[in-house]
């Protein structure tokens, strides 16, 4: 099963709700808060998978929002407003597809399914991405993440062990390097990727493998799974020199316990 992963609060002592109004224990299998889903597993029979709708959703269709907050199940339309390309949160998660959708959130809506008229799900409801602003979570995302969460536990990103900050470079260095801003590194985490590598605090990150990097969400489409163990070249500023320095992007996870920079 999967639901919004910012409206469960809890790990353990699960309980969800059965078509018949029993209730059957679950247990968490993992999250991803980067794209706010979390996969829970149940014993419980007699459970039905949706049918996923294959038709491209389009400004204007109406969709039906089906969750259950409580004991009974609980319903309400809402319209798509805007769509987009695939796009990241700002915490770096991959959606396919962006979907906005018109209408008021009540709490208790978020993770639940959306269905058209024929009853085909489309995605789950959120409004944990983007304030103020209903999200749906289309079904390929949801896909990738939960055989994601199943094969591993959770989503594999990779990871620098970096904190930084975007920053305008000086005209002299910006001439030389052929772009205006750079990220400043403000912390380097103790035996990180980036530690081993030989990156420190006040270097200027300015490319990872020939692509520019100016701001944070620049980092993200260069860490995808794919890139974990692969060596990675960074160009940097030091001093006022260019320089290139090689890095293994680890995985995140992997670094200090309550730590989650790139």
């Amino acid at each position: 099963m999967v639901t919004a992963d910012h409206g469960l609060q809890r790990d353990e002592e699960i309980e969800i709700g059965l078509p018949s109004g029993d209730t059957a224990p679950a247990e968490v299998v993992g999250r991803d808060p980067s794209t706010d889903l979390a996969v829970l597993r149940t014993s419980a029979s007699g459970l039905v998978p949706p049918t996923w709708g294959a038709e491209p959703l389009r400004v204007g269709y109406l969709l039906l929002a089906v969750t259950r907050p409580g004991r009974g199940p609980k319903a309400g339309l809402a319209l798509i407003s805007r769509l987009g390309d695939g796009w990241r949160t700002p915490s770096g998660g991959k959606l396919e597809r962006y979907v906005e959708l018109s209408a008021e959130l009540h709490p208790g809506f978020s993770g639940g399914l959306l269905v058209d008229s024929r009853c085909q799900g489309h995605g789950l409801l959120t409004a944990g991405l983007v304030r103020a602003a209903p999200i749906v979570i289309p079904s390929a995302t949801i896909k990738r993440t939960v055989e994601s969460i199943l094969a591993h536990g959770s989503v594999r990103r990779g990871y620098l062990g970096v904190a930084s900050l975007p920053v305008r470079l000086p005209a002299p260095l910006a001439k030389e390097s052929g772009q205006t801003t750079a990220l400043l590194l403000t912390a380097v985490e103790d035996e990180s990727p980036a530690s081993r590598a030989g990156l420190i605090v006040g270097d200027l990150l300015l490319a990872l493998d020939e692509a520019a990097v100016g701001q944070m969400g620049d980092l993200f489409p260069l860490l995808e799974e794919e890139r974990i163990g692969n060596l990675a070249r960074a160009r940097v500023a030091r001093g006022g020199t260019l320089r290139e320095i090689l890095i293994t992007i680890g995985v995140r996870g992997e670094q200090p316990e309550g730590r989650s920079r790139p």
